[in-house]
């Protein structure tokens, strides 16, 4: 009987769901599981609820030998533990603003450093923020370590603090272009910053799982721990590797756009500035706020519509517009109490006119990025995500962003990305490239058409110009 194949395992949490995967060193995905979050991760959730998700997630996997690596990939946020490494407080996700007030209070030349070695155009709310509304509480005196959403998973799994260099950008600490915490702003605001973990690459090998980790995961005690990153960023790595002629965009709740930067200086204002996923790299873009998630928002109050009915609308959708704005907006515009609407309503539209609406309006909201980051218009679009699965909203994305969109053959690269990761923490291949061959992902190009992609800038113009002025503009 032979040997079982060797393995890595990923995992991906997501804002509603954990998904993990068990790959052969040969690239293929061998089996995955999906568990739904008992926990939501908008403003806060349950740490501890998840951590029980990812176990599950991972028992379902049934991995039978040890695992080459685990790398897992999650949502940026923050979790404040105590010496035990359990919570003190519910966990924070993407849109925690908790502390956020506090943030805004402190001198003005002050934040503006902050924001600077940060590589942030706005304040948001992160660790950082979370860390200065714990020390006007009680609760600080528990807290031993504050961690994103996924190195607290790792630490409970391996018993080791760390955080990496993308997750710890997201705390408004770290100095990006040095990947270090700002220890002196950190003690200028108060802030002790042994709370704050050393810093690691996410290809790293973090530790390994002990044994309590590995009776809730099911797998083997010992198994390597690649340190890993953010949802959207591990996804934008496996995508762009080290390649800087091409845009990323990974498209669920919210669009994440990226594209690689060999200096952080070279970023256009209003760009969020991370460290890559390749070391001496960084990326330069950010998060659009509650794009997909918009238009998901709307198929559930209008209903189902047919992929053919959406692409009998035509452009523009009989003059009605719709504007995302459930989160507020963030890359590029940076206006956190935006909110959506929809002008122009008639008796002329019905579902399938609002829904494509929303997917303009959710296009739109994306091409205001990706034409701050690229305002030539030379650059392809490295389409995957949800979103990815419809050749409809990927020939609509063509045609509004009047660019080539190469669309990911696996629209899941945030599962695949972990394992990419895994892959190259272990020293199984040399780079993120050599992993996206070995895993084998390849792009479909989806070329934009001329006629709509003109009609496309005329609408765009009005959808921004309205968005201004308000219904007065239609």
């Amino acid at each position: 009987m032979s040997a079982p194949e060797p393995t890595v395992v990923s995992v991906d949490v997501g804002t509603s769901a954990v998904r993990s995967g068990l790959f052969g060193l040969s690239g293929e995905l061998l089996r995955s599981a999906r568990v739904p979050r008992t926990s939501g991760a908008g403003d806060l959730f349950d740490a501890t609820e998840l951590l029980t998700d990812v176990g599950e997630s991972l028992r379902k996997l049934a991995v039978d030998s040890r695992p080459r690596a685990l790398c897992v990939s999650a949502h940026i946020g923050g979790v404040a533990v105590d010496s035990r490494l359990e919570p003190v407080l519910p966990g924070g996700g993407w849109s925690d603003t908790r502390g956020l007030d506090l943030l805004h209070r402190i001198p003005d030349a002050r934040r503006e450093s902050l924001l600077l070695r940060a590589g942030r155009p706005a304040l948001s709310g992160g660790a950082a923020a979370l860390a200065l509304a714990l020390g006007e509480s009680d609760l600080g005196e528990r807290v031993h370590a504050l961690l994103s959403p996924k190195d607290f998973l790792v630490a409970r799994l391996t018993g080791r603090l760390a955080w990496d260099t993308v997750d710890a950008a997201y705390t408004l600490a770290s100095d990006v272009r040095t990947r270090s915490w700002q220890v002196d702003s950190l003690h200028s605001l108060a802030i002790p910053d042994h709370w704050f973990a050393p810093q690691v690459e996410p290809t790293a090998v973090v530790g390994e799982v002990h044994a309590r980790g590995a009776r809730s995961t099911g797998l083997p005690e010992g198994t390597p721990v690649v340190s890993g990153g953010p949802d959207g960023s591990v996804g934008i790595g496996v995508l762009l590797g080290e390649n800087p002629s091409g845009i990323a965009d990974v498209a669920g709740t919210t669009d994440v756009l990226a594209r690689l930067i060999d200096d952080p200086a070279r970023a256009r204002h209003g760009a969020v500035v991370n460290p890559a996923m390749v070391p001496g790299m960084w990326t330069a873009g950010g998060a659009t706020g509650m794009s997909g998630g918009a238009v998901a928002r709307w198929r559930s109050l209008v209903g189902a519509v047919d992929e053919e009915d959406l692409r009998a609308v035509p452009v523009g959708a009989h003059g009605l517009l719709v504007y995302p704005g459930l989160s507020g907006e963030r890359f590029p515009r940076w206006r956190p109490d935006a909110q959506g609407a929809i002008l122009g309503q008639g008796s002329r539209h019905g579902a399938a006119e609002i829904l494509r609406a929303a997917q303009e309006g959710a296009g739109f909201t994306v091409r205001e990025g990706i034409d701050l980051l690229d305002p030539h218009r030379e650059l392809p679009v490295l389409f995957a995500g949800g979103s990815a699965r419809s050749a409809h909203v990927a020939q609509l994305r063509a045609d509004i962003l009047g660019r080539e969109v190469h669309v990911a053959d696996e629209p899941d690269v945030t599962l695949f990305g972990a394992a990419a990761v895994a892959l190259v923490g272990v020293g199984e291949v040399p780079d993120l490239d050599e992993a996206r061959e070995r895993l084998g992902l390849t792009f479909d190009v989806v070329t934009p058409d001329d006629r709509r992609g003109s009609r496309y800038d005329e609408v765009f113009d009005r959808w921004t110009a309205a968005r201004e002025s308000g219904p007065s503009a239609l």
